[in-house]
C-alpha cells in the first residue's frame, strides 16, 4: 500500500509538508536545457561492486582521483555518480534521506564536494517507488519527490538515475514526471537518467522528461547480456539525439566476464549507438588494457560527436553487422562488427556507407590510429565476437597515405563447428591471406606467422608478392608444430604483414590448447569447460543460477526433485567442453528451476561439433525433469545451449541437472 498523501489527484507528486508551499510553479521543460547535449560519460559503481562493503567515500574518492591521473576527465569523463545502497533504510525525523554513515562518514556532500574539487562532476541514485532496488528496501522517492530533489540539489548534485523498482502500480510516465518537475524547482540543473528498463517505452515520451532513458533491463558481465541489450538499443536509433539518448546500460568493460577483443566491441558498440559511456569496473584495480580500452579518445570522439546522431546497421545478416553513424565533419565512423562463433572478413563501400563517389578516401583505423587510403572497399578479418572501426572520408589528399591491406588467418580444423583447437605435440594448419584495398599497389608485400616461445611456424608456399594490386589477395599455408610440453590455455599466432611504402597490418589468431579430455564416465560440472556464457548472471557448478555473483546459487530443484549434481544456466547460455572423441553419449535430466515460481520457459540443446544432436523442445516451470540423451560418439567439442522458451529470457532459469558423459 502507498502511504496516504503519496497518491494525490492523478495518482503522484505531493510533496511532504512544508515543501510544496515554499517552490515556485514548474516551468516547462525546453530540451534546449544545454545539459547532455553529447551523451553523459563518467563512472557509476553499481556494475563491479552492487552493495558490497567496498562501496564506500573512499572507493568514490579514488575514482575521483583516477580519473584526473589516468587521463580520463581530459578523455571526457565526467561524472562519478553512487548507485543503491548509499542511505540507510529509514529516512530520517526530518523526513531527509539519511547517508549511510559506515559507507559514508562524512556525508554525501563532502563527498561531492571531493568530486567537484577535482573539476568533475556528482551523480546520486534512487527509485520512482517506495523502496529502492535492493533487498534490504532503502526509502524510494514515490511521495518525496520534492524533499529529495531539494536534498539532492543541497548535496550538490549534478546526476540523477532514478530507478523503476517498488512503484506501486503507479503510471510511469506520471512518476518520473514528477520528479522532472521537483529536479526543475531546485534551480540547480541537474541530468536525469529514467531508469525505466524499457518497460514503457520511454522513448516514446521521455525526451520530454529526462536526458536519457534506458531501453533495456540490467545488464551483466556476459557477452550474451552484451549483445541482446545491444540489439534492443541500435534499433531505436530515430529517437536519440542531442540532450536526448538512448541508455542501453553502464559499461561492463573491465569487470572480467568478457574478452578484450569482447569488451571492445561493448566499447565500440556504445559509441556507435552514442549510448552514455559510464564506466562499471573498479578503476582501482583495473588492468592497462582496461585503460587502453576506456581511454580511447578516437572512439570516445565518435560517441561524442556534437551532430549528435546514433549510429545504425545498414546491414545485418548471419551475425555480421555493419553500422555507419554520421559526423559533424561530414565523416563516416564505421563499425564492423561479427557476433558469431568462426573468424570473419567483413566488408562494405564507401557508396553503401553514403559517401560520394571519389578516386580514393581516408580510411582512419580507431584501435590501431593508423591513417591509409581505399578505393572503396572497407573491410577487415574479424575473430569471433571482434570488431573494427573506421573514420571515413573522400580526401583528396588520398594518396599521401600507404594503401589498405587487410590480414587475416585460417586455422584448418578437420571437426566441422569446432573451436580453434590444437593438442600438445600436434601438427596445425594455418592459412594466412592479405588483401589490397588501395587504389594504388600495395609493393614488397610479406606475410609473417609467429607463435608463442616453443612453437614453430613452417611456411608451406611463398608468403611474399612483389605488387599486390587493387582488390588483389595473396595467401599462405603454414604448419604450426605445437610444444609436446604445451599446457591448456589460449595462444595468440600473430599475423604481420609488411609492405612499402612504410606500413604493416596485424591479425592475431587465438587457439587454444583444451585440458584433458575425461578419461572415465564423468560430470559435466566436474570438467574443465572450455567456455561459457550466460544470459544473467555466471553459469553454476552443482546449483541453480543466483543471478550475481559465482557460488549464489541455490540446489538446484526441478518439479519438487532436489539434485545434488548439475549446471545452472540462465537463459541465453551456452556451456562449451572438450571430450577429445573419447566419449559415446551425454545424458541429463533438464527443466526448469522451482525458484522462479511459474515465470520461466526455455530450451535445452545439445550440440557436438557444430551440429545439433538432441533438443528438449520448450519446458516450462510446470513441467517435470525431461531426461535427454545425446549420441557424440566422435565428437572433439560439445555445447549445452539453454535458449528462450519464446516469451522473452525473464525467470529462464535452465537445469542441467544429473549432466554426465559416458567416456573411456
Amino acid at each position: 500500500m502507498v502511504a496516504t498523501g503519496v497518491l494525490l489527484a492523478a495518482g503522484i507528486g505531493a510533496a511532504p509538508p512544508g515543501t510544496a508551499a515554499t517552490t515556485p510553479a514548474v516551468a516547462a521543460v525546453t530540451p534546449g536545457d544545454g545539459l547532455a547535449l553529447t551523451p553523459p560519460m563518467g563512472f557509476n559503481n553499481w556494475n563491479s561492486t552492487h552493495c558490497r562493503a567496498e562501496f564506500n567515500e573512499a572507493m568514490v574518492k579514488g575514482i575521483a582521483d583516477i580519473f584526473v591521473s589516468k587521463g580520463l576527465k581530459d578523455a571526457g569523463y565526467q561524472y562519478v555518480n553512487l548507485d543503491d545502497c548509499w542511505a540507510l533504510p529509514q529516512r530520517g525525523p526530518d523526513g531527509n534521506l539519511v547517508p549511510d554513515p559506515v559507507r559514508f562518514p562524512n556525508g554525501i556532500k563532502a563527498v561531492a564536494d571531493y568530486v567537484h574539487s577535482k573539476g568533475l562532476k556528482f551523480g546520486i541514485y534512487t527509485s520512482a517507488g517506495t523502496k529502492t532496488c535492493n533487498e534490504n528496501g532503502f526509502p524510494g522517492a514515490l511521495g518525496f519527490e520534492q524533499k529529495d530533489a531539494d536534498l539532492f540539489a543541497s548535496y550538490g548534485v549534478d546526476y540523477l538515475k532514478y530507478d523503476n523498482c517498488n512503484n506501486q502500480g503507479v503510471d510511469a510516465k506520471l512518476r518520473y514526471t514528477t520528479m522532472r518537475d521537483a529536479l526543475r524547482r531546485t534551480g540547480r540543473p541537474i541530468v536525469y537518467s529514467l531508469c525505466e528498463w524499457g518497460e514503457n517505452q520511454p522513448w516514446l515520451w521521455g525526451k520530454d522528461v529526462g536526458h536519457l532513458w534506458r531501453t533495456t533491463g540490467d545488464i551483466t558481465d556476459t557477452y550474451n547480456s552484451m549483445l541482446g541489450i545491444a540489439k534492443t538499443n541500435w534499433a531505436l536509433a530515430d529517437y536519440a539525439g542531442p540532450g536526448h539518448w538512448n541508455d542501453p546500460d553502464m559499461l561492463e568493460v573491465g569487470n572480467g566476464g568478457m574478452t578484450d577483443t569482447e569488451y571492445r566491441s561493448h566499447f565500440g558498440l556504445w559509441a556507435i549507438m552514442a549510448a552514455p559511456l559510464l564506466i562499471g569496473s573498479d578503476l582501482r584495480t583495473a588492468t592497462p588494457e582496461t585503460f587502453e580500452i576506456l581511454g580511447n579518445r578516437e572512439v570516445i570522439a565518435v560517441d561524442q560527436d556534437p551532430l549528435g546522431i546514433q549510429g545504425r546497421p545498414i546491414r545485418s545478416a548471419g551475425g555480421i553487422h555493419v553500422f555507419v553513424k554520421p559526423l559533424k565533419n561530414g565523416d563516416k565512423a564505421v563499425l564492423l562488427f561479427n557476433e558469431g562463433e568462426k573468424t570473419e572478413r567483413v566488408t562494405t563501400t564507401a557508396a553503401e556507407i553514403g559517401l560520394p563517389q571519389a578516386t580514393g578516401y581516408k580510411l582512419r583505423d580507431l584501435w590501431a590510429h593508423t591513417d591509409r587510403h581505399t578505393a572503396g572497399t572497407i573491410a577487415a578479418t574479424l575473430p569471433p565476437h571482434g570488431s573494427a572501426m573506421f573514420r571515413v572520408n573522400a580526401d583528396r589528399g588520398w594518396a599521401k597515405y600507404p594503401p589498405a591491406v587487410d590480414t587475416g588467418a585460417a586455422l584448418q580444423t578437420v571437426y566441422p563447428g569446432a573451436l580453434p583447437l590444437v593438442e600438445p605435440g600436434d601438427t596445425a594448419s594455418v592459412t594466412t591471406t592479405a588483401t589490397n584495398n588501395g587504389r594504388l599497389p600495395a609493393v614488397t608485400v610479406k606475410s609473417v606467422l609467429t607463435g608463442p616461445a616453443g612453437w614453430e611456424a613452417v611456411p608451406e608456399s611463398p608468403n611474399d608478392k612483389t605488387i599486390l594490386r587493387t582488390g588483389e589477395s595473396t595467401s599462405t599455408k603454414w604448419t604450426v608444430k605445437v610444444p609436446a610440453n604445451a599446457k591448456p590455455g589460449f595462444y595468440v599466432l600473430a599475423v604481420r604483414t609488411t609492405y612499402r611504402p612504410d606500413a604493416e597490418t596485424r591479425f592475431d589468431l587465438e587457439v587454444r590448447v583444451p585440458p584433458p579430455a575425461p578419461a572415465a564416465n564423468a560430470y559435466v560440472s566436474d570438467l574443465t569447460w572450455l567456455s561459457s556464457d550466460n544470459g544473467w548472471g555466471p553459469v553454476e557448478r552443482d546449483t541453480s543460477n543466483g543471478e550475481y555473483g559465482s557460488g549464489d546459487g541455490n540446489p538446484i530443484t526441478i518439479n519438487g526433485v532436489t539434485y545434488a549434481k548439475g549446471i545452472g544456466a540462465h537463459a541465453p547460455s551456452n556451456v562449451e567442453f572438450y571430450v577429445g572423441g573419447r566419449c559415446t553419449s551425454l545424458t541429463a535430466s533438464v527443466g526448469v528451476d522451482d525458484e522462479e515460481g511459474t515465470d520461466g520457459s526455455v530450451g535445452f540443446e545439445v550440440w557436438a561439433n557444430g551440429a545439433k544432436v538432441a533438443d528438449s523442445g520448450v519446458m516450462t516451470n510446470d513441467m517435470p525433469a525431461k531426461p535427454i540423451t545425446a549420441n557424440i560418439t566422435g565428437a572433439m567439442v560439445v555445447r549445452l545451449v539453454v535458449n528462450d522458451g519464446g516469451n522473452g529470457i525473464t525467470s529462464d532459469h535452465g537445469d542441467w541437472a544429473d549432466v554426465r558423459v559416458a567416456c573411456g
